[in-house]
């Protein structure tokens, strides 16, 4: 993803959904375990040996939740390599019965370089990718088995998009293939919205508000960070910050479906960052954190009725 920083501070109104009390938990250790059973694999960047492993693992773990599985395949440019890929969207849909569907996506795949690391010697190896691709991944993973033992009230479709982190740093056209190529050969109902998770594993977790999502669903972001303030959720932080080049835009130029992204940047904080180097690792996540946005999610999906 691409970042550009914006500050502004804003107040976020109180929610206008009744959310119920009584509701599905989220397991954050069985999520975090879900992050390091990643990581086991290696880097999972695309057309690497963790990455084949893990699809495979990933496409079986899936198909023991539900039969409403869509492997979506595709072919891209890598534009940091020059090479041309085959890639694989995941999709698992739940209550494919609902008129109402919202859409929860992260990427599965890590970056294939360390182009951000401080030493140069690391800057050519692959990206662990313990924050960047596996908390979101992992997220994923617990909501999918909390919905295949409760059906949410609402249609729910996961999606792992692949090859999200290929891209150029500066050129954001150039991230995001997976979303790029699901917006444009929607192999699904066009859902009415959606949230993607990306980078919310930061044991030190701040989310603020990314600044697009803003932009394009003003009224789910204050929804959504009102649900998290109701529920103590004390890494949801009500101001706009970066505006980030995420899987969230294609979606929304695309097929118009207006989603938001929640996203930790500052990994783990504005003097010093994780994100693309060698240092990417479960040892600078936590389960805390992933439950914070799971527990967040949970809430938001099981509070709707259809």
């Amino acid at each position: 993803m691409i970042k550009f920083l914006f500050i502004l501070f804003i107040v976020v109104g109180c929610s206008q959904n009744d959310y119920k009390i009584d509701m599905p938990s989220f397991n954050e250790q069985r999520a975090f375990q879900h992050l390091i059973d990643q990581c086991s694999y290696g880097p999972r960047n695309p057309g690497s040996l963790g990455y084949n492993n893990f699809s495979i693992y990933l496409e079986q773990y899936l198909k023991n939740l539900s039969s409403n599985i869509i492997i979506q395949d595709f072919t891209y440019l890598e534009h940091i390599t020059g090479v041309e890929r085959n890639g694989k969207n995941f999709i698992i849909q739940f209550n494919k019965e609902s008129n109402e569907r919202i859409l929860i996506g992260a990427h599965w795949d890590t970056r294939a370089i360390s182009d951000e690391d401080t030493d140069e010697d690391n800057r050519s190896m692959p990206v662990l990718g313990a924050n960047d691709g596996a908390s979101g991944t992992a997220i994923l993973m617990e909501l999918a088995t909390i919905f295949s033992i409760n059906s949410p009230p609402i249609g729910v479709d996961i999606v792992f998009f692949d090859a999200e982190d290929v891209g150029i740093s500066g050129q954001p056209k150039t991230y995001a293939m997976g979303s790029e190529y699901f917006s444009k050969n929607l192999p699904i109902d066009k859902p009415d919205s959606g949230i993607i998770v990306d980078m919310v594993g930061d044991k030190y977790l701040k989310i603020p508000i990314e600044r697009f999502s803003y932009q394009i669903d003003r009224d789910a972001v204050k929804e959504l960070w009102s649900l998290a303030s109701d529920l103590s959720l004390s890494a949801f932080e009500y101001t706009v910050g970066y505006e980030i080049y995420d899987d969230h835009v294609p979606l929304w130029e695309n097929a118009k479906i207006p989603t938001i992204d929640i996203i930790d940047f500052d990994y783990p904080n504005l003097f010093y960052n994780h994100w693309h180097t060698q240092n990417d690792t479960p040892e600078n996540c936590s389960p805390q954190s992933l439950g914070q946005v799971g527990t967040l999610l949970v809430n938001y999906v099981y509070g709707k009725t259809s």
